[in-house]
């Protein structure tokens, strides 16, 4: 049987986004910071990558598609951080985030991974954002990176 499976380097040549929405900045800096860094640890360059602020992950997905339209991306790794709070906003948010960046992957065919947090608490989110529980935008990041590598594979 052959393996097929992505790698966790880079060639220095990929472009990559990161789409941070910028709502629960406290959170969604910290994981920028992840990402770029397991994107330069793994072998990309700082000239490749492209920050695209928006102001909450409701916005995500029609900036993740304005930006694979534009065809200058070989990949896209989406953050953000969804709080659950009092009313069902919550639920709405991270439905629609998640679905409408399902979406435009689908649609475009290229690697976009998910690191939009949805917690129920601001103590989950600081976790899942360098504390506890390691860095979900370093994590998402490195999901970009091995399915760059595997679609070179599948070529």
């Amino acid at each position: 049987m052959n393996i097929i499976e992505g790698k966790l380097n880079l060639q220095g040549k990929e472009k990559v986004a990161i789409i941070n929405g910028r709502f629960n900045h406290i959170i969604t800096d910290r994981l920028v910071e992840g990402a770029k860094d397991a994107f330069l640890r793994h072998g990309g360059s700082e000239e490749n990558l492209d920050l695209i602020l928006v102001p909450g992950a409701f916005e995500i997905p029609f900036a993740l598609k304005k930006a694979l339209e534009t065809g200058k991306y070989d990949a896209v790794c989406c953050v953000g951080a969804i709080i659950r709070g009092s009313t069902p906003h919550f639920d709405y948010v991270a439905a629609e985030s998640t679905k409408g960046i399902a979406s435009v992957t689908l649609e475009y065919g290229k690697p976009v991974s998910n690191g939009v947090l949805t917690t129920d608490t601001i103590e989950q989110a600081i976790e899942r954002a360098g504390s506890k529980v390691g860095n979900k935008g370093a994590e998402a990041m490195i999901t970009i990176i091995e399915m760059l590598s595997l679609y070179s594979e599948m070529k």
